[in-house]
């Protein structure tokens, strides 16, 4: 490989990395909210334990996360000095307020970890409202960044010089709002598909009407409504990206849809693997005029082909199985949720099927894998620029040659730290059982469940 190709592969891994943990630590945190706010109006002390038990997995995400994140930054330094040369000048306003998120973050998460039995319930929701709070401003900050590289904005080049610098006009970018909720939302629905994945597990290992199970089961009706709901809007908010697609960066559209001749009435393609020689998406399921609505609310809107722009311009054409592939898993998810919560709530059934179990067990990995392909398909979509007609990528990356070395390092590094949060979870839950907490339940004297 190329030290270009070295490079991205390297930084790629990094954020591959770290954006699960940094995903599963803002929607974890919303769902131990959910179950305070729960425990809160209903005083039943299933919540408070569901609460008190994913903290102590957000905590040990927490540790993984932070390193990740520094490694992260220290890369894009080392990778990409011209990159962060402009970032310097013109983008470092969400790097600097990050700090002071983070800072929130991690004292209100101190707060409520150690302060958990002197405090009240009201007390733990605020402090657990601003752990979501810093969690999420930290996301939709760094993620700034990236919408900054797709709509650039607050600065011009003159002469090969940056001139007339506005932090606040590149701060909020024509990407910014549509890439902060879609930051947002889809990590709020990864963290509630997670725990519902975790809940249907431990359902399958539980026999019908058993206390294990039927705790587990409330956790499962929390997390497939929040997930739905959120799922829900996370599909309008898709819709409103496309339509930010077609007027901001018509080539990732056209690529994400295998489009390669201008038209209205344009089909959308579902499925399949887009040809460059055939100029055509082989297998793929065509619905009629769908794509010209999605991007333009109407049947009539010209959406543009690839063949309109320079071929070295055009975007890695797997970016349109990227584009299926997260957008097939939100329909699952969704599809799930109204089914999950259909049988327990509607038809009231005690027990859950097996196959349904299975099915949202299966939602939890995917979650997080539809976060992946929007990653991959928010970048490389963005490709051969780092940031959109100002800065290619070739331009931006180190000098630095004989990376291939290093990057092996880097990846053995991370397959070890994802092996050791694994066991830490695993030997942890092990040696801390649901069952433990359950049988040191009493009717509400337990002072570390008082309501005050």
């Amino acid at each position: 490989m190329s030290d270009l190709v070295i490079a991205r592969a390297m930084f790629g891994t990094t954020m591959a990395f770290h954006i699960i943990f940094a995903t599963l630590g803002i929607g974890i945190p919303f769902m131990i909210l959910i179950s305070e706010l729960l425990f809160l109006k209903t005083k039943d002390q299933d919540f408070s334990i569901m609460a008190k038990r994913w903290t102590k997995a957000k905590g040990v995400l927490l540790g993984i996360a932070i390193p990740s994140g520094t490694i992260a930054g220290v890369s894009l330094s080392l990778l990409w000095p011209g990159f962060m040369e402009v970032i310097g000048r013109v983008m470092a306003l969400p790097f600097q307020i990050e700090i002071y998120a983070f800072f929130i973050e991690a004292l209100f998460l101190s707060i409520y970890v150690y302060a958990y039995d002197r405090i009240s319930a009201k007390a733990r929701i605020i402090s657990l409202t601003l752990v979501t709070f810093g969690a999420l401003a930290s996301g939709v900050l760094i993620s700034n960044v990236h919408a900054f590289e797709s709509t650039p904005a607050g600065f011009r080049v003159e002469n090969g010089h940056i001139v007339d610098v506005d932090p606040w006009a590149a701060f909020f970018n024509p990407s910014f709002y549509v890439t902060a909720g879609h930051v947002a939302l889809t990590a709020l629905m990864t963290g509630a598909f997670v725990m519902g994945a975790t809940a249907a597990y431990k359902m399958l290992r539980n026999s019908p009407g058993s206390r294990s199970y039927k705790f587990h089961s409330k956790a499962l009706v929390m997390s497939l409504v929040t997930g739905g709901i959120i799922a829900l809007l996370s599909s309008l908010n898709g819709h409103a990206s496309a339509q930010h697609l077609h007027e901001y960066q018509p080539e990732k559209l056209a690529a994400a849809e295998g489009l390669f001749e201008t038209q209205s009435h344009a089909p959308l393609l579902i499925g399949g693997t887009v040809d460059p020689d055939t100029q055509e998406v082989k297998w793929g399921i065509e619905i009629p005029w769908a794509l010209s609505f999605l991007a333009g609310n109407s049947f009539d809107t010209v959406v543009r082909g690839l063949n309109e722009f320079p071929r070295e311009h055009w975007p890695p054409l797997f970016v349109h199985t990227m584009f299926n592939g997260m957008v097939g898993i939100g329909m699952y998810t969704l599809l799930i949720a109204v089914l999950g919560v259909f049988w327990i709530k509607f038809l009231k059934k005690e027990a859950v099927p097996k196959w349904l179990l299975w099915a949202v067990t299966l939602s939890g990995p995917l979650s997080v894998l539809a976060i992946e392909f929007g990653w991959i398909l928010a970048c490389t979509g963005r490709q051969p620029w780092t940031i959109y007609h100002v800065l290619s990528t070739a331009d931006s990356v180190t000098s630095q040659t004989n990376l291939g070395t290093l990057y092996m390092l880097f990846v053995l590094v991370y397959l070890l730290l994802g092996v050791a949060v694994i066991a830490v979870l695993y030997y942890y839950f092990k040696r801390h059982p649901l069952m433990n907490d359950l049988s040191n339940q009493t009717d509400g004297d337990d002072k570390n469940y008082t309501v005050h």
